[in-house]
């Protein structure tokens, strides 16, 4: 009986041994075998460092219900604003590399703030792990209806004969409007006194009202007005034209090959995210973005789906964040 039970505890050993071995040979401990099998075990937590009822947060909320189906567990979304996305960007960045807390900001967070701030609370690139872009957000110049200018060729054309004459509003000081003005200003050699608001609202009442000539605002924003003709678009800034205005031209589109500056919204986890949970969102969001109703609100949100891989966000903050720092210290863009 006990040479019995010895056996039996050689064979418990011995299988004990070869699953740790296994373990071992493929570089993962016991509880990141665990972990990796498991993934996600609970709610995935998506933080939105922005007020509710914003694109960010529309955006959060679309995606989010697909999201959670597919990878099986709900994905709660909760916003977390202030200082221009720094409260809600730093919680992530701080919280553990596990896969269930995860952010989904715009270009704000990732090469607005750090152009304006050498000292955030996170580093853009260092922090997170993206997971991919999810949408971009397009941003039009505008014009008030009776200025004489139709086309970007004809505003240019307007600055230069008078320079000191004209002024253009944006939804805020240091806002991704307002660098994406800045931007096409610098690339048409021209300079407009910029009027920063708070928020879209004002910034149109003004517009409409003749109080300034020109803005820069999302395309969602500037629709209803367009539609009702009471003002007038002049060029989007994206690479490609906003589906919802398929007949307004690009700034490339009107003279500057190349030009593209619009804003654009990602999801990233904080840095150090195991591989199997990261291969698992990526998938997850891939298939998410290219649900057909999930398209579709976002169309008819005033956003374009535009997925791209984690690797591609990235890319894209490092090749837009010294353009951001560049025009920062070019226009004198300072923080509120």
């Amino acid at each position: 009986m006990k040479c019995l039970q010895l056996v039996k505890r050689r064979r418990v050993v011995l299988l004990a041994a070869t699953v740790a071995g296994l373990g071992l040979g493929l570089g993962l401990g016991p509880l990141q075998l665990a972990h990796a099998d498991g993934y996600p075990a609970k709610p995935v937590q998506l933080v939105v460092p922005f007020p509710p009822g914003g694109a960010v947060d529309i955006v959060g909320r679309t995606i989010s219900k697909k999201l959670g189906d597919r990878l099986g567990q709900p994905i709660v979304v909760e916003n977390k604003a202030g200082a221009g996305t720094v409260v809600g960007a730093a919680y992530v960045a701080n919280a553990p590399a596990d896969g269930y807390t995860l952010l989904i900001s715009s270009g704000s967070t990732f090469t607005v703030n750090p152009a304006l701030n050498a000292k955030l609370p996170y580093d853009p690139v260092k922090s997170y792990e993206p997971i991919g872009l999810v949408a971009r957000v397009p941003l039009i110049l505008l014009a008030h209806r009776d200025v004489p200018v139709n086309t970007l060729r004809q505003l240019i054309a307007a600055v230069q004969r008078t320079p000191d004459k004209f002024s253009y509003g944006s939804f805020g000081n240091g806002t991704t409007g307002h660098f994406a003005a800045e931007l096409a200003w610098s690339a048409t050699g021209i300079k407009l006194l910029h009027v920063p608001y708070r928020g879209s609202a004002p910034a149109m009442a003004d517009l409409m009202g003749g109080q300034i000539p020109f803005t820069i605002d999302t395309v969602a924003a500037a629709l209803p007005q367009l539609k009702a003709g009471k003002i007038k678009a002049i060029a989007v800034t994206g690479a490609t034209r906003a589906t919802q205005l398929p007949d307004v031209p690009t700034v490339a589109e009107s003279g500057f090959p190349g030009f593209s500056a619009d804003s654009w919204l990602a999801v990233v986890a904080p840095r150090g995210l195991p591989a199997e949970a990261k291969a698992k969102l990526h998938k997850a969001l891939a298939d998410t973005l290219a649900d057909a109703e999930v398209r579709s609100k976002l169309l008819a949100a005033g956003l374009e789906p535009s997925y791209a891989s984690g690797d591609a966000v990235l890319a894209q903050i490092e090749d837009e964040l010294p353009r951001m720092r560049a025009i920062a210290q070019r226009a004198q863009i300072r923080a509120d």
